[in-house]
């Protein structure tokens, strides 16, 4: 099954090096999940003051700067693995090097049918 991992954390949390050394970690656990046969994907986001979210409303598209809500934590970057349970994937989120600081939310993923392959 595939399970979504969310990474929400406070964006000023970390210092640039802290970030860096943050993706070099998170790398090196996705080539681990990849020989292990569980990673799919995963990249972190740009900062959340480059989002824009888009709302249609009377079938008008409505976009407003910024994330859909303000919170502390915001939605920082997934990874998107193949696991047997949400035991293995509860056992690879912790992994995640920002769980150290931040939230990592698991979601299953649904799958539908007729979605276009995904490329490689």
């Amino acid at each position: 099954m595939r399970y979504m991992l969310l990474i929400y954390q406070d964006e000023q949390v970390l210092s640039e090096a802290e970030r860096q050394q943050c993706y070099a970690d998170s790398t090196q656990l996705a080539h681990r999940l990849r020989q292990d046969g569980s990673y799919v994907a995963a990249n972190p986001l740009q900062s959340v003051s480059t989002a824009t979210s888009v709302r249609v409303r009377d079938g008008k598209p409505l976009l407003i700067d910024g994330p859909f809500a303000e919170t502390r934590e915001q939605l920082g970057g997934y990874f998107l693995i193949d696991a047997k349970d949400l035991d293995e994937a509860i056992r690879i989120a912790a992994q995640i090097p920002a769980a150290r600081f931040g939230t990592v939310e698991i979601r299953p993923v649904v799958e539908l049918r007729g979605l276009p392959e995904q490329q490689v």
